[in-house]
């Protein structure tokens, strides 16, 4: 039996930066709640800029894709900067399929 994880996210605002670590599986059951939950902090606090950290992140299908590009659409429109951190060998892999790490910056201390 699977028993998925589902997705939970830290965040933390410094000196105009919103840092966003989200933790677990994101797939379509979670991605809507974390989107939610993610957008109220980007428009409380306008940030100019924001780190999305996926160095915890175990699975992301699809839907995973849509929560990061939505966010950095929405940071854009907003006149901030958006950046992916860390992401996991096979996090990596589906940017590089979907041609994500061509349109976001992807940050990866090689760890």
């Amino acid at each position: 039996m699977i028993i998925k994880k589902g997705c939970n996210f830290e965040s933390e605002y410094e000196d105009g930066t919103l840092r966003v670590s989200l933790i677990g599986e994101i797939d379509h059951h979670s991605a809507v709640s974390v989107r939610t939950a993610i957008d109220e902090k980007i428009y409380s606090l306008r940030p100019r800029k924001m780190i999305m950290d996926l160095s915890k992140i175990d699975f992301m299908d699809s839907s995973g894709l849509g929560l990061i590009m939505g966010r950095y659409a929405l940071i854009g429109k907003l006149g901030g900067d958006f950046c992916i951190s860390e992401p996991s060998d096979r996090v990596m892999r589906v940017f590089e399929l979907s041609g994500l790490g061509r349109i976001i910056k992807i940050e990866k201390s090689g760890k």
